[in-house]
């Protein structure tokens, strides 16, 4: 019953559920896609060049066929997923990342530099450790650490 309750607990996690959406969507949208490219646009490029439609492009060479308009339509489906993709998911979320790093604050100062001998020495300390030279808070350099 353990195995089934950590299974449970794998499955309904967030970013299992959101990956099983996305495939969705995903293959939703590809079929969009390549509905689009197959009846739309290579009929649209055959009649430009003049052919019934561009998918019925082939070739044979010893009983071999080459279905060229066909990888032809697969290529085109592929670039415009491609591009969906880029725009409209990867451009925005670099763009999120670099604005948020950019946002980060710097961590306040845990130490401070001597002025007599630059050791690296706490911000509470009233003598450096390593020369004995009396610190105060006019004659110390924070930095971090």
């Amino acid at each position: 019953m353990e195995v089934m309750n950590g299974f449970k607990k794998f499955i309904l996690r967030g970013n299992v559920v959101d990956l099983a959406v996305g495939l969705a969507v995903g293959a939703a949208f590809t079929g969009i896609v390549s509905s689009f490219v197959k009846d739309l646009i290579t009929p649209l490029v055959g009649a430009i060049i003049n052919t019934s439609d561009l998918s019925n492009i082939v070739f044979t060479i010893n009983g071999s066929k080459f279905l060229i308009g066909d990888f032809l339509n697969s290529l085109v489906s592929f670039l415009i997923i491609a591009a969906v993709v880029y725009f409209f998911v990867v451009l925005p979320m670099n763009t999120f990342t670099e604005r948020m790093k950019g946002r980060e604050t710097p961590a306040d100062p845990t130490s401070k530099k001597c002025p007599e001998c630059l050791s690296e020495i706490p911000l509470a300390a009233s003598r450096c450790a390593f020369c004995g030279q009396p610190q105060s808070e006019d004659n110390a350099v924070a930095t971090l650490s």
